[in-house]
């Protein structure tokens, strides 16, 4: 094995808390050329937790890596056996989600998401923008579903984990389809996106609002267009979503502001700006979540740092590791979603008293249950006994 795959393997080892800085940026091996990740948010394509072995592409002098191909986005078709997840987490305010979409060609670089695609046998970098799962049967699944007997409904959270208005909805309009199920049974529903193309199903919601069935929650990370193309690189622009916002508000359609993540030393000074743009948009209520790099979201996310903005790289991680107990992340519940120490209590203090000021609760809407119909309470076969 060459010396670079052995740097490869050491860098990306789980559980391995050493600075990849130098690895990084004295391994040009490791940083995937440029013009086959131009528009992507990953500057790296490491190799799964899962994966036996860490392979890194060098030139052998065999072939250029200047004539390997860009890197283009491919939509696979997944078939689930179920499409609601179930979680019992006390820090997430929702029991039930539902992700039509495996992967996001958003190529957010902070995305907590990235380590699911391991699961595929794939990477948590530039794969995970790029080799996409499409499910095609989620409104069938999802029909069937709330079609069982002695189903209870709550609210279904869409996109807390991969957002269902990427890109590729434009073609598959999976979440359209899971919405008219979720309209025709009036069951209710909170959607999560940084995207504009939920506006094209604001006459869906704008019904499903009227009953008390559905809120948006729009993800404004910055205002500054720069730092947002090169950290979310195909999501929409700071100002589209601010227009989302602004759209979905004067149809009548509950919506919240959230800031996720807030990133110490890079996007925290901005929390009342934002704050104070959502509310003149429309927004009623905010939320905000601190960066969060398990598993392989932390080299991607460093190699990035060191990438795009190396004079902050020291102190962007000093200050999130003084926020998760000297490490890049603690998954503890009650601590990943806010951090602990000093400073997170300051930017949540921050955020509590601009909240105040602007007059934005916290999730203060509660959306009905009691309109539930079964899709099949019309119609139903009776048994003979």
């Amino acid at each position: 094995m060459n010396e670079l795959s052995l740097v490869g393997q050491a860098a990306f080892q789980p559980g391995n808390t050493a600075d990849i800085a130098d690895a990084v940026m004295t391994s040009s091996g490791l940083r995937i050329e440029i013009d086959r990740r131009r528009g992507r948010g990953a500057t790296l394509n490491p190799g799964g937790r899962f994966e036996p072995t860490e392979r890194v592409a060098f030139d052998d002098g065999w072939q250029s890596l200047e004539d390997m191909p860009p890197f283009k986005t491919e939509v696979q078709v997944e078939k689930p056996r179920t499409i609601i997840t179930r979680n019992e987490s006390p820090d997430i305010p929702f029991d039930r989600s539902i992700n039509p979409y495996r992967g996001c060609e958003h190529g957010c670089i902070y995305c907590f998401a990235r380590p699911t695609h391991s699961y595929m046998g794939l990477s948590a970098g530039l794969d995970f923008e790029a080799r996409l799962f499409a499910k095609p049967d989620a409104p069938k699944l999802l029909e069937r579903e709330l079609s069982k007997p002695g189903y209870k409904p709550r609210p279904i959270a869409i996109g807390t984990n991969t957002d269902p208005y990427q890109p590729i909805e434009r073609e598959w309009r999976i979440m359209r389809q899971i919405l008219e199920v979720l309209d025709k049974a009036n069951h209710p529903v909170v959607i999560v996106t940084k995207s504009a193309l939920v506006m094209r199903d604001v006459d869906i919601l704008k019904s499903m609002a009227e009953r008390g069935l559905a809120k948006v929650g729009i993800s404004v990370t910055t205002l500054d267009r720069k730092l947002a193309r090169l950290m979310e690189p195909r999501a929409a622009t700071p100002a589209r979503r601010l227009e989302t916002i602004k759209g979905l508000s004067e149809a009548g359609i509950p919506v919240a502001v959230m800031l996720g993540p807030v990133i110490p030393a890079l996007n925290d000074h901005e929390i009342e700006r934002i704050l104070d743009s959502g509310k003149a948009a429309g927004a009623t209520e905010a939320s905000y979540v601190l960066l969060r790099l398990p598993l392989e979201v932390s080299p991607l996310f460093r190699d990035w740092l060191l990438q795009h903005y190396p004079d902050r790289y020291r102190h962007v991680m000093s200050l999130v590791r003084s926020m998760r107990d000297g490490k890049d992340y603690d998954a503890e519940f009650g601590k990943r979603m806010k951090g602990a120490g000093p400073y997170a209590w300051q930017i949540s203090r921050r955020f509590e008293m601009a909240t105040k000021r602007l007059g934005l609760t916290r999730r203060s809407l509660h959306l009905r249950e009691d309109l539930f119909l079964s899709p099949n309470s019309h119609g139903v076969q009776l048994s003979l006994l």
